[in-house]
């Protein structure tokens, strides 16, 4: 349910900006016709499987290959002037760690890359991997992010002294919040996830002699940052590569890094003259890939009697894993948390202390909602604590406390500049269509089946299309704030589009085409929007952090203006008439008693000049233009989510009843693909909430590294949410766009969590970690009945 017009058949009907308009690309999707790493056949393909470490933390005493396979097993020692990645904050005091693409000396996590091995098949080149036995000698293992800061620690990466990769510290006048009557202290801790795309992480790597050039099809979400990354690693310049993205399943983060993977295959490709493939199954995905959000928080909530907030301290550790992720780097998450910590809320006092730890785990990656997610679990369910502290209703206490958008834009205590907005109203909407009210009485009834009622709500603001000053003051040595675009009309009148960034199942080609249709007039259905090749797009940081429709959009908005302006001036000499007296409406170069169309002056352009006078500009029909938003603070879309639950206090089972979303994301390009965007985002967040987690033994061996055991949401697990746009435009981008990609992802864990908690109020049990798994329900509940016992 959404507040937006229906989808309208009528070829009438608008087709640009606002339309609920069906994806183009779906048309290939569902018909079997997408093109993923995995389709890609090259002549004399082969396939590689790698030798992954076993053990999480040990030295290598010898690899000892078969005589036999001695020509398609490599090592370390065989990639000869291969660099390590590297991933290097700006952040003073940050540690560097070099993560050798194939181990060197010792292994620091489970499925760390310890030899490559190739065949004519898959199941050939694991035969051999199989074949190769590892001579390790164990050495503790850091397995707890909490334990690795204590003094006797095992150390990751010795030359360090300890296991910090960063230590951040932020204040605003803490003591002024000291005071506060009530000061709730609550320790909560956010299980380590694995993203889980349809579509593993891929590679086919070949190079061409004639060209003198390595060509690499992956799966990546930023093509032109693997790159820099490989280019840095392989010691090549970068036009010697051309990085191909095909069709993606699916991203999440898990698709923005650059691959020790990448590294070896075009080290063979390269070195051996191999065309050689690797596809990640789902077991490498659980159990040797990057991981996300295992984060713990010491944190304490000041505010007075009538809800009203004073202040916050926090201390938060992220564990980080055992290398830097090229390129984010690994302090990312904590580095983000202290600046995002207050939320959208108001408070004079704040203090937030971050650790950046390193572990014997697998790297962390920003998952979808990056640091967010965790930030407004441990946020929001302080501020219910609080509102039972002082007896009043949770959404109350929010409502004292949020900007207010008479206030827009606005700073907040972090220095979070806030472009527009309403968050009051999206949350009083959101408490209304749950009924707290009614929720209250059905409470005090009771259930005929012993299960217990609970309500909850949480908000969140999510910074978006983050502007390079942004990143540069998390330390994070990227360019994001702007975006180039290419338009060029073909002689027919159609469009090609060629933009940098990537879409893995946000519907990019349909909604930039869309902008295009806004401004050009061309039939969407003719525009074509090529992604993913370096050969052929913009440099580009990719499509991550919720950027693509503002910095991508803008670009090909940008590129479109150019591109009307200079047909405007061609079908004036058609028009026979002054530039100035021609204007381009719908599609068309417009005159006081005539018009010309793109069609008519594509043709002209191309294929007939001489109908043209000698001082037309010879610029021609093909623009690449640039985009910066008017700020470079980034965009700020939010959104309040509020969840009825049914808990079975014996079972531990949680049932969603009931889920709202109001949601402002500015003006919705396509609110059919928003819609698709965030209730996505919240099965994602209901899985963060109830099911997914990847734990860890004391020898930091990952415990889910099937599908048996990493739970995930499915159809029944996902309730039908009510979902409701508001549409407020942000004063700095073009058209009022916000970035949406990550929100729907962000607030569930903590919605959920807090009417879990309402629920189970009434036995005095609390849950302050995710998963709320039956197990750790029950124990609560146990816990409480032990407590109250005389």
């Amino acid at each position: 349910m959404t507040d937006t017009a229906p989808t309208v058949s009528d070829d009438r009907a608008p087709r640009g900006v606002g339309a609920r308009l069906p994806r183009k690309e779906d048309d290939r999707f569902l018909r079997g016709r997408g093109q993923y790493v995995a389709d890609i056949r090259l002549p004399g393909l082969k396939d590689v499987a790698f030798v992954r470490s076993p053990v999480a933390h040990a030295q290598i005493r010898a690899i000892h290959i078969p005589v036999e396979y001695r020509d398609v097993v490599f090592t370390a020692d065989d990639l000869t002037g291969i660099k390590p990645i590297r991933a290097v904050s700006g952040l003073p005091g940050f540690k560097v760690s070099e993560q050798p693409v194939l181990a060197v000396g010792k292994v620091r996590h489970v499925g760390e890359l310890v030899a490559m091995c190739v065949g004519r098949s898959r199941a050939e080149a694991e035969d051999i991997a199989a074949s190769v036995e590892l001579e390790l000698e164990p050495l503790p293992a850091v397995h707890d992010m909490r334990l690795a800061r204590a003094a006797g620690s095992a150390l990751v990466h010795e030359h360090w002294g300890d296991n910090v990769f960063l230590e951040t510290n932020f204040e605003v006048d803490i003591s002024a919040a000291l005071d506060a009557p009530i000061k709730v202290t609550r320790d909560i801790t956010t299980a380590r996830q694995c993203m889980a795309p349809l579509e593993g992480r891929g590679v086919v790597a070949t190079f061409d002699h004639r060209l003198d050039q390595l060509t690499l099809h992956t799966g990546s979400q930023m093509p032109h940052i693997v790159r820099n990354g490989l280019s840095d690693c392989l010691g090549i310049e970068q036009g010697r590569i051309r990085i191909i993205a095909p069709d993606i399943g699916g991203g999440f983060g898990h698709k923005g890094i650059l691959l020790p993977e990448e590294v070896c295959l075009s080290w063979l490709a390269m070195h051996k003259g191999m065309t050689v493939r690797w596809l990640e199954d789902r077991r490498e995905h659980l159990s040797a890939s990057a991981n996300c959000r295992e984060h713990a928080y010491h944190i304490t909530v000041y505010a007075d009697r009538d809800g009203r907030l004073r202040g916050i301290d926090c201390e938060a550790i992220v564990d980080s894993g055992a290398y830097s992720s090229y390129p984010f780097s690994a302090c990312l998450e904590a580095a983000q948390i202290a600046s995002i910590l207050p939320g959208p809320y108001r408070m004079p006092a704040y203090r937030c202390r971050t650790y950046s730890v390193a572990t014997n785990k697998c790297p962390i990656l920003p998952y979808r909602g990056v640091a967010r997610t965790g930030v407004c679990f441990a946020l929001e369910l302080l501020l219910d604590a609080v509102a039972a502290e002082a007896g009043l209703e949770p959404g109350y206490v929010r409502l004292r406390n949020l900007v207010q958008p008479q206030d827009m834009p606005f700073d907040n205590i972090t220095n979070k500049h806030f472009d527009s907005g309403d968050y009051p109203e999206a949350l009083q909407r959101a408490l209304a269509a749950i009924d707290v009210a009614a929720v209250r009485v059905r409470q005090r009834q009771g259930e005929p089946d012993g299960r217990l009622i609970g309500t909850g709500v949480s908000i969140y603001c999510e910074q978006a299309a983050h502007g390079t000053s942004v990143y540069a003051g998390w330390g994070i040595p990227m360019v994001p704030g702007h975006e180039q675009a290419t338009a060029r009309l073909t002689p027919d009148g159609g469009l090609e589009l060629r933009v940098g960034v990537h879409s893995h199942g946000q519907g990019l080609e349909t909604t930039l085409a869309q902008v295009a249709h806004e401004i050009l007039g061309v039939d969407p259905d003719k525009i074509r929007v090529i992604l993913g090749d370096t050969a052929m797009t913009p440099y580009s940081t990719g499509t991550w952090g919720s950027r693509s429709m503002v910095m991508a959009g803008g670009a090909v908005g940008t590129a479109c203006e150019q591109l009307a302006a200079r047909a405007t001036r061609i079908g004036a000499k058609l028009l026979q008439l002054a530039p100035e007296a021609v204007t381009w409406r719908g599609g068309r170069a417009c005159g006081p008693n005539g018009s010309v169309g793109l069609a008519e002056i594509a043709h002209t352009w191309y294929r007939r000049p001489q109908d043209l006078p000698n001082d037309v500009d010879p610029s021609g029909l093909e623009v690449t233009g640039g985009y910066k938003p008017v700020r470079d603070s980034g965009t700020f879309s939010y959104a309040a989510h509020a969840v009825t639950v049914a808990v079975d206090p014996d079972l531990g089972e949680v049932e969603l009843l009931d889920y709202v979303i109001v949601e402002d994301g500015g003006v919705l390009v396509n609110p059919m693909i928003v819609d698709g965007q965030i209730l996505g985002g919240l099965a994602q967040g209901i899985g963060t909430a109830l099911y997914e987690e990847m734990p860890f033994d004391d020898a930091a061996q990952p415990l889910a590294t099937t599908l048996a055991d990493y739970l995930l949401p499915g159809p029944t697990e996902v309730p039908a949410a009510r979902l409701f746009h508001m549409e407020t435009p942000s004063p700095y981008t073009m058209f009022g766009v916000k970035g949406i990609g990550e929100g729907g992802a962000i607030a569930p864990p903590a919605a959920i969590a807090n009417a879990v908690n309402d629920a189970l109020r009434p036995l005095g049990a609390e849950l302050m970690q995710s998963p709320l798994s039956p197990r750790r329900i029950v124990a609560a509940v146990l816990a409480a009945k032990q407590a109250s016992t005389p």
